[in-house]
């Protein structure tokens, strides 16, 4: 009796596959019918697809990523020939294909018994993969107008996935390896961009960092991918990301400007000085640059013989730059200040006025570079306050009260 039931008990298992794989055999043939029911096909794989004795088939996600294709194939057939296709249905149809195949790759490559591997299903899929490439970077340009970038982002990531991938590598000729399509290029870019849409950081970061690689817009990327560190407040690759910019495009000021700032706020002014006088050496007339230098020497060394020397020189080539103006003015402006400090620690009366003469004349020449920073952006609080200030000691009574009565009007 026992043997008898163990007899029974096989058959019932040799049954149950013998019905898993006779279903792969029945889903393929419903999605190759002439009306073709994708529906059931898809609901028949997918208990082949879990089953123990068949989701380590190779045939089973073969047929699964066949299933797909055969959708997607018959939906842009209607296309070719001028007919509307059911679009979501097609471009859902194509994004499947792949994770289908990869599995079924992967299995078919794994040695038999005897140690040796004999794949059935790879060429086929390596085919019908490259005859879609093309399509992916239409899914994703269809579903960026649905406005879903999720998907966008999977179409273009998918692409490169599958061009990246070893199972297509192994079909290229020798010597032409290394060779980048313009195709390649554009969706690293396209998925980086479509990356940034979706707030995942981790995501967004390793799609530009894929991207910076490419020689393509790699200026913007490497800014993008550097803007994506700071957000995310990773101090370290966002200076190695500059620092990486710089060395490649060693006249762009986002990269110089943002490692000064960091240099700045870390207390290392010595290398930020560095930084800086090595851009004005690609760019001696960019104006911007030696405002920042002046910045540099005003806040570190408190050099302020040096910011002078280097707001000076931002003003002679643009003087319609309101902060350049601005911070000259309150080189002046903070010199006038302590020396009116001091002034009024002198007890000596002609003592006291000399030095207070002094605090003046530093007054003086802040005063028309506030009037001017007040002139191209009377909205800042700054130079309105400074002019009050200097208004009141060099006893213009008529501008203090004007320019007191417009504070008080924007408070």
């Amino acid at each position: 009796m026992k043997k008898l039931g163990l007899t029974l008990g096989l058959c019932l298992i040799a049954a149950v596959s013998f019905g898993q794989k006779k279903a792969i055999s029945e889903a393929l043939k419903l999605a190759k019918d002439a009306k073709p029911n994708f529906a059931e096909a898809r609901a028949k794989i997918k208990g082949a697809l879990e089953h123990e004795e068949t989701k380590n088939d190779a045939r089973t996600w073969y047929v699964a990523g066949q299933i797909e294709d055969l959708q997607f194939t018959a939906e842009n057939t209607k296309l070719m020939m001028g007919q509307q296709p059911d679009e979501a249905s097609m471009y859902g149809a194509l994004i499947n294909i792949y994770p289908y195949f990869k599995k079924a790759y992967e299995l078919d490559n794994l040695p038999d018994e005897k140690g040796k591997i004999k794949p059935k299903f790879t060429k086929d899929i390596r085919s019908t993969l490259k005859a879609n490439m093309a399509y992916y970077l239409n899914g994703g340009a269809y579903a960026s107008e649905q406005g879903d970038y999720k998907k966008f982002y999977d179409f273009f990531n998918q692409y490169i996935e599958i061009a990246d991938s070893k199972l297509m590598k192994e079909g290229v000729k020798s010597g032409s390896e290394n060779t980048v399509d313009s195709t390649y290029i554009f969706a690293n870019y396209y998925a980086a961009i479509a990356a940034s849409q979706l707030g995942d950081p981790a995501v967004t970061i390793e799609a530009m960092k894929r991207a910076s690689k490419i020689d393509y817009k790699r200026n913007d990327m490497l800014q993008y991918l550097a803007e994506e560190y700071k957000n995310i407040g990773d101090t370290l690759n966002f200076l190695k990301t500059l620092e990486e910019g710089l060395a490649i495009y060693p006249k762009e000021s986002f990269f110089t400007l943002n490692l000064i700032h960091v240099y700045i706020i870390t207390g290392q002014n010595d290398k930020a000085i560095e930084y800086i006088n090595a851009a004005i050496i690609n760019e001696p007339t960019n104006a911007q640059l030696y405002d920042v230098a002046g910045r540099v020497y005003e806040t570190g060394p408190k050099d302020y013989a040096k910011a002078e020397e280097y707001f000076l020189k931002s003003i002679a080539i643009d003087g319609e730059n309101a902060e350049s103006q601005s911070n000259l003015g309150r080189i002046y402006f903070n010199q006038g200040v302590t020396q009116l400090d001091e002034a009024n620690n002198i007890a000596d009366v002609k003592k006291y006025n000399e030095e207070k003469e002094k605090a003046k004349d530093l007054f003086r020449k802040a005063l028309p570079h506030f009037e001017k920073a007040y002139q191209l952006n009377p909205e800042a609080s700054d130079n309105k306050m400074a002019l009050r200030s200097i208004y009141y000691n060099l006893d213009m009574g008529d501008k203090y009260e004007e320019i007191d009565k417009v504070m008080n009007e924007s408070n």
